[in-house]
């Protein structure tokens, strides 16, 4: 045992623990896990393998804090990859595809690790990374390439390349698999429909997972546009009443917040992790092709949360509202917040959708609040900007700006 548990867990370490007790234990936080890092780099006390174990090391993406130093086994990263290799077959991945991954390949997890998850499935990966999207465009041609790995926001850096340059458009690039992680969204069938009719592929949201856990801990499949849970056999899965804390069955119509423990990991095991994901359990009977996985959406975050009259509001919903009216809005946008709050309103900026004249941009803006108003139940402010006033990037997008 890793010494940082040697102590969290010092009331219980003689006691005979069951998965159904196990709820009788203490909750692990991320901030523990940085102040861990910080008082013992670069690993933590919380690793539980000598130097000799560790095969691989990565960095979490920092996007809620100080970036953590993740180290796994061989048999840690044979793990990893084999669960979500689950995850990107059931997306519908096969050894005769060939997927070019676009994600961060500096330290982060889902740059090489999901390069092995890619790889796991028998198919051919072509490691593409991040940056120079026009020779992104000729390699996906060139090389007859059917699927791309990346955030769902990447396409929209592509489109705006190609409209650059005129000669191509998105179907044009004939990828037939779309598989995307990394930011929230995809459950919206709005926004699944407008990119399939663009693109001409199949969108799948196959990469749900924390990298401090397990890279992919689930994904969809043809059959519905709801996560499988992929990891039952590695990461033991609760689900946590926000308020309560209290453990709450996993069933049809369970919303609450996702704890994760590690059953097999050899470097880092964490116990009852607190991911800060909230999700809505959407079934557990076996589906039409006999996957027993369970179903679930994840609906926001505890910790990008914010408060608005007393109504908790989450940036994935907005998203969702946004792109709900494609002929009013791009789908890029800015939550600003000022102060700590709690706010009167949300206040937005939302990016026109193309070709929408400004005469039409105060229509626009009310549609958008409608949108809004319908979805999270709140008040909304928002200001129109011309089409491509926001940045599109290859990793993930920031919807929320905080200012003093």
């Amino acid at each position: 045992m890793s010494p940082f548990y040697r102590t969290k867990l010092a009331h219980w370490i003689d006691r005979d623990i069951t998965l159904d007790s196990l709820q009788e234990l203490p909750f692990t936080e991320k901030d523990e896990l940085r102040i861990s890092q910080e008082n013992c780099s670069p690993y933590g006390d919380y690793v539980s393998c000598g130097e000799a174990a560790v095969a691989r090391l990565h960095r979490t993406s920092g996007t809620t804090g100080r970036p953590l130093i993740l180290a796994n086994s061989a048999a840690d990263a044979g793990r990893i990859a084999r669960v979500g290799a689950r995850s990107m077959w059931a997306a519908g991945l096969r050894p005769t595809d060939r997927v070019v991954h676009c994600l961060n390949y500096c330290m982060w997890t889902g740059g090489f690790t999901d390069h092995t998850i890619l790889e796991a499935t028998g198919a051919t990966v072509v490691p593409f990374g991040v940056g120079n999207t026009r020779l992104l465009i000729d390699s996906i041609v060139g090389l007859g390439i059917n699927a791309i790995s990346c955030t769902p926001s990447y396409p929209g850096l592509i489109e705006q390349i190609l409209r650059e340059t005129g000669e191509l458009r998105p179907r044009d690039l004939k990828l037939t698999l779309g598989l995307f992680g990394g930011e929230a969204g995809l459950d919206n069938p709005d926004l699944r429909n407008a990119m399939e009719e663009k693109w001409g592929f199949k969108v799948r949201n196959a990469n749900f997972g924390l990298s401090e856990v397990l890279s992919i801990l689930g994904g969809q499949t043809d059959w519905t546009h709801d996560l499988l849970y992929h990891a039952s056999d590695v990461v033991f899965a609760e689900i946590l009443d926000p308020l309560a804390l209290e453990r709450l069955p996993i069933e049809d119509g369970t919303v609450g917040e996702l704890v994760c423990t590690h059953l097999a990991k050899e470097c880092q095991p964490l116990v009852r992790y607190r991911t800060r994901d909230i999700v809505t359990v959407t079934g557990v009977e076996p589906g039409p092709d006999g996957r027993t996985a369970w179903r679930f959406r994840v609906t926001g975050r505890t910790d990008d949360m914010f408060n608005v009259r007393g109504i908790n509001v989450f940036p994935g919903a907005v998203r969702i509202a946004v792109d709900s009216v494609p002929q009013w809005a791009s789908g890029m946008f800015r939550i600003v917040l000022k102060g700590e709050g709690p706010y009167d309103r949300i206040t937005m900026t939302v990016e026109a959708a193309q070709g929408l004249p400004v005469t039409r941009w105060s229509e626009a803006a009310e549609r958008v609040e409608a949108a809004v108003r319908t979805m999270v139940g709140s008040t909304t402010k928002v200001t129109m900007v011309p089409f491509e006033h926001f940045p599109r990037t290859e990793g993930k997008t920031r919807w929320v700006e905080k200012e003093a």
